[in-house]
């Protein structure tokens, strides 16, 4: 191997003191001031203000009125399943298409829930009203609650949420009571 010379050597050896005072150089310079001579004092950019400025009245949709619509509209499919059950003679046309399931509940729940589950057996979305009973071991019936599915789309299973606050904090069982399509 032959040796290098003495200026080779010197260069590697301050290669790395001169690549750390660049960046040191670079960054100092990122951090000066802008005022110096050669900067135009009189340039700036301006973003203009909107000609109309948002209001500070609150939306007309606020998350409360959200909330209310929806339980209104749930409310009023209720009561459209409860008219259509009152007019079944017997357990109705549908029971072979509900079906219901108890829900997990923990003991700090206020509510016992079903899960309904509709399957639209026809060609066309249709409306289903569905009475769902909760019952304790002995058979006796706690709460009924009524539920209705708008539109279920033909040939799918869709779901629905029967809750009972009066059967909270027993253990119950659903059970479809009447079912009603059309």
């Amino acid at each position: 191997m032959k040796p290098r010379p003495p200026v080779l050597r010197a260069v590697r050896a301050l290669a790395p003191v001169a690549v750390a005072t660049l960046l040191f150089a670079s960054t100092a310079a990122c951090d000066s001031d802008t005022t110096s001579e050669g900067t135009d004092q009189g340039v700036h950019t301006l973003t203009p203000e909107p000609e109309d400025s948002p209001s500070e009245a609150p939306s007309p949709r606020t998350q409360e009125s959200f909330a209310a619509s929806v339980s209104a509209e749930s409310e009023r499919v209720r009561r459209e399943a409860t008219k259509r059950l009152e007019e079944v003679e017997g357990r109705g046309n549908a029971v072979g298409d509900v079906s219901v399931n108890g829900l997990p509940l923990t003991a700090s729940e206020e509510v016992r829930s079903a899960l309904v589950r509709v399957t639209n057996p026809t060609d066309d979305p249709t409306f289903f009203a569905v009475k769902v009973e909760f019952v304790d071991a002995e058979d006796e019936v706690l709460d009924t609650v009524v539920v209705g599915v708008e539109e279920a789309p033909p040939d799918r299973t869709v779901t629905a949420q029967a809750n009972s606050r009066k059967a909270a904090g027993v253990k119950t069982f659903p059970r479809v009571a009447q079912a009603e399509r059309g």
